[in-house]
């Protein structure tokens, strides 16, 4: 790894650091100009020590965020060891959370005599939190369901190589437990094109530890399931969210916006409050699932998952139930989280609590009633969970942060962070819209700063690229600009916009697929919905997950 970070992006931060003008950000720029990168990535903010200044806050945070998530920082922290300590940490936890619930399953309870007693009182909390789960997804899942692909890397499939076909012309894996699924799969089109090639299948014992980036700190531990798993774990993700808002009406597909909608507010009124619990996804243990979650859900989630991760080449026997890069994680997570957020608040505010007016969840991204708070925090370490007391807000605090967005009293806060290396123009683009669209927030906070850093991206953009500025509704192949300086054309009536628009791609031929692997890809809906991850190309074939290779300056109409 270089021991410095490119000459170009250092001027940028440099910049940015200076015309923030804290004593913190000054201190930044003194650590970035001495090469101190461990220093620089240990720093973050606590907003409560900033007790009602919001603008000294916001330029702290401003400063100290813009490389803490930067992939290639060059720390001497190996950031893989760290995630891998971590998840064995969360195992660690399980572990105890299994031993200390297994009284409370329902074969351990036929000869307990508890009433009365403590013990009894969390059973009873226990039930209420079941039965409410219960009324929200009912007893079963349905008897079919119809699978689905997803954009990323499964056992076999590593990155690179994810589109459907790619997924679907390998001897696919899964686990034992997922052999219930076999006739159905088997009846379907990708089970038939393996069927009319190979006929092969590929019995793994669970899934594969993998990571991804989180902060210039440490990596995020996720992992790759077996490909017919997962097909089948996003079909009981889907119907877990589908069921979740036909009964209660708290529709994931809009929550986020929802939370920071609630978050602004609470920031100001502190009417809720915002708890980030740690290594969450890590610490949902085997027994409090088998616990909370209806019988026959509990034993197709169960089948799907995995028992196992292959962990540096070692099979390790899994206590948590599952982890992120499993399809219906988040589904499950976040269902199991309101539950226990209602049931506790009934109990404190004396009333039916309801998803999406007392209680809101996203994953494990949770807002409660702030009195609601402290019980909230105990019951949930009682059943293996963290709260991130650095991340969580209540009371006379004056900040919340819930899915994404900062608040500290009413103003947005939160930080541009640059997590990538920018290589050429369009990651320029990028860059100068981010560090636009901070000080756009930190206007709406009451900050003024001075604009260098963004000229100074500016002037590292070719100058036929920089003649590129548009709206943010076109995304970054414009940059972002008031419209005095767009340029315009107008052919047949229709008005065009100077854009940097991808030229040239990295494409995958259908003619290295076989033909029953082709018609099953069109079944399975390959499309131009980029959001899963690959795209037909206009001049054939498939473009896959971040396959633009190039980009050149054009044309885009614009309304």
């Amino acid at each position: 790894m270089p021991n410095q970070l490119p000459s170009d992006l250092t001027l940028v931060a440099l910049r940015l650091f200076e015309g923030l003008d804290t004593s913190l950000s000054l201190k930044l720029a003194i650590m970035l100009r001495y090469g101190d990168w461990d220093g620089i990535a240990d720093v973050s903010p606590d907003p409560r020590a900033y007790y009602d200044d919001v603008s000294l806050y916001a330029r702290d945070s401003a400063a100290a965020g813009f490389l803490r998530k930067f992939e290639p920082l060059p720390t001497t922290l190996d950031r893989r060891k760290k995630a891998l300590e971590k998840w064995w940490e969360g195992e660690r936890d399980c572990h105890l959370s299994n031993i200390r619930l297994e009284p409370y399953l329902e074969e351990n309870l036929l000869f307990q005599q508890w009433d009365g007693t403590p013990e009894g009182r969390i059973r009873g909390v226990l039930q209420r939190i079941r039965r409410k789960i219960e009324s929200w997804i009912g007893r079963a899942p349905p008897d079919l369901l119809v699978g689905r692909f997803g954009p990323g890397s499964t056992f076999l499939v590593k990155s690179g190589r994810t589109t459907v076909p790619d997924k679907m012309s390998i001897a696919p894996s899964l686990t034992r437990g997922a052999i219930y699924f076999l006739p159905q799969w088997l009846g379907s089109q990708w089970g038939s094109a393996i069927a009319a090639n190979h006929g092969e299948l590929s019995f793994v014992p669970g899934n594969r530890f993998a990571t991804v980036p989180k902060t210039s700190k440490i990596m995020r531990a996720i992992a790759a399931e077996p490909d017919i798993n997962v097909f089948y774990q996003l079909a009981l993700g889907k119907e877990l969210r589908s069921r979740l808002r036909e009964e209660t009406g708290w529709d994931l597909d809009t929550a986020q916006e929802i939370h920071r909608q609630v978050a602004e507010v609470s920031s100001v009124d502190k009417r809720f409050a915002t708890l980030d619990l740690s290594n969450a996804s890590d610490t949902v243990c085997r027994t409090l699932v088998k616990i909370l979650i209806p019988h026959l859900w509990h034993d197709q989630l169960d089948g799907l998952r995995s028992p196992k991760t292959l962990v540096d080449g070692r099979w390790v026997m899994l206590e948590k139930f599952s982890s992120m890069g499993n399809g219906f994680t988040f589904e499950l997570e976040t269902i199991i989280f309101a539950a226990i957020s209602c049931v506790v608040s009934e109990e404190i505010l004396g009333y039916e609590a309801l998803l999406g007016f007392d209680v809101y969840t996203f994953g494990d991204d949770i807002i409660v009633r702030d009195e609601v708070f402290k019980p909230l925090k105990s019951v949930l370490e009682f059943l293996g969970f963290r709260l991130n007391e650095e991340k969580s807000f209540s009371g006379d605090d004056n900040f919340r942060e819930s899915c994404g967005a900062d608040f500290f009293l009413g103003k947005p806060v939160r930080p541009f962070f640059l997590k990538e290396s920018v290589d050429g123009p369009q990651d320029m683009v990028s860059l100068a819209n981010g560090i636009s669209a901070l000080f756009d927030r930190l206007a709406l906070a009451g900050v003024a700063v001075n604009r260098r850093a963004w000229f100074t991206v500016l002037d590292h953009i070719p100058t036929r690229v920089r003649s590129c500025r548009g709206p943010k509704s076109l995304g970054d192949i414009v940059i972002h600009d008031d419209e005095v300086r767009w340029t315009f054309r107008v052919r047949n009536s229709i008005r065009y916009l100077r854009a940097l628009k991808p030229s040239r791609w990295r494409r995958v031929s259908f003619e290295s697929f076989s033909p029953e692997v082709i018609l099953a890809s069109a079944t399975y809906g390959v499309s131009t919905s980029d959001r899963r991850g690959w795209t037909f190309s206009a001049t054939g074939g498939l473009i896959p997950r971040d396959g633009v290779l190039a980009y050149n300056v054009g044309w885009v109409p614009f309304s």
